[in-house]
């Protein structure tokens, strides 16, 4: 497992799962609407807001089309083109969230989504590159992001195992640093039959590398579920509305179910424990009433050697163990026994 840290914050192993609220677009072009988000985000508990960034010329062609589900939220008429650009925020817009995000004690996120985005977003002082599924294949970009030299999340919507690997290689091959790796479905909303949450311990061990989950559905299920698998970092859509317009708002968490995502992960992961399997002090109570001691199976003299047949285990446990029948069995008695009685080990020569 590599050192995988994000802002000086060690993820993976028994680290506390970081949480990023994706507002991606949902701030459907207005900053202050982005600001509502970042203010949503920080109450909710995440540990991180996270937004888009690009240029629209150096993202898609013009003639490019809208995918089913953005046409099905936005409606058919216009190009993806005039759909980015009306979503798209100028790198002051994006200055300006960064520092309301650091007022309000929450990290600020952003993915580049081209070369000129990339390094305005490294100058602003990103901690960590995002990498979205729709590059897990343009090794130009990812290149590009490999020399930074700054960690990078990997999200692998779309993506077979073999272009995973190809993926990492390339972030390594041009000096890029710790890669983590987020199982995702690319479809919005997606189905829980297609999370495939499986894969998040088969990435991590494949690649010996941190891994977690980019959650598109709907519930807050998969989520639970992943951390319970292991995923260290999970992000997940946050909106303020989901009938607003844009892209987004419908295969997004409303600021409740944000909440309740955060909260139900801290639960989960307090629940996991560390693994060692051991009596907690919080049973010893119910312990002391329902286990049992070893107790005379009937009337008993001094000098009997003690038998299998001549022990009964009964309750509370608070005498010799019923599983201590080392401690009595082939022993002779010093004094009688009345049956039922708990055996002491004074009663033993």
């Amino acid at each position: 497992m590599n050192g995988f840290h994000i802002a000086g914050r060690p993820i993976g192993g028994d680290a506390p799962c970081f949480i990023i609220a994706e507002a991606g677009v949902n701030h459907n072009g207005d900053p202050a609407l982005a600001r509502r988000l970042i203010d949503a985000a920080a109450e909710c508990g995440a540990d991180a807001v996270k937004f888009q960034t690009w240029k629209t010329e150096a993202l898609t062609r013009p003639d490019a089309r809208k995918a089913a589900y953005q046409q099905d939220t936005t409606g058919s008429e216009g190009s993806q083109a005039d759909m980015l650009r009306s979503l798209e925020l100028t790198y002051d817009d994006f200055a300006g969230l960064a520092r309301y995000a650091e007022a309000r004690g929450i990290l600020f996120l952003s993915t580049p989504f081209d070369h000129q985005s990339l390094s305005f977003l490294v100058g602003l002082g990103m901690p960590v590159i995002k990498v979205p599924s729709g590059e897990v294949r343009n090794h130009l970009h990812l290149a590009a992001v490999g020399r930074t030299g700054l960690p990078v999340i990997l999200s692998t919507g779309m993506a077979r195992l073999a272009d995973v690997d190809t993926a990492i290689a390339h972030l390594r091959r041009a000096g890029g640093g710790p890669v983590a790796v987020l199982q995702c479905t690319s479809n919005y909303p997606a189905d829980p039959a297609d999370a495939n949450l499986r894969a998040i311990p088969v990435m991590a061990a494949t690649f010996g590398v941190t891994a977690g989950y980019s959650d598109h559905t709907a519930g807050n299920e998969c989520a639970f579920a992943a951390r319970a698998l292991g995923a260290s970092i999970i992000e997940k859509h946050l909106t303020l509305d989901r009938d607003l317009p844009g892209p987004d708002h419908k295969a997004s968490a409303l600021p409740d179910q944000f909440a309740a995502l955060v909260s139900g992960i801290r639960a989960i992961e307090a629940a996991l424990g560390d693994g060692v399997k051991r009596p907690r002090s919080s049973e010893g109570d119910v312990a002391a009433v329902a286990q049992r001691s070893l107790c005379a199976a009937h009337a008993l003299e001094p000098g009997d050697p003690i038998a299998l047949e001549d022990l009964v285990a009964l309750r509370p446990g608070d005498g010799i163990p019923a599983d201590r029948l080392d401690l009595v069995v082939g022993r002779r008695l010093t004094r009688a026994v009345a049956a039922g009685r708990p055996l002491d080990l004074a009663d033993f020569t």
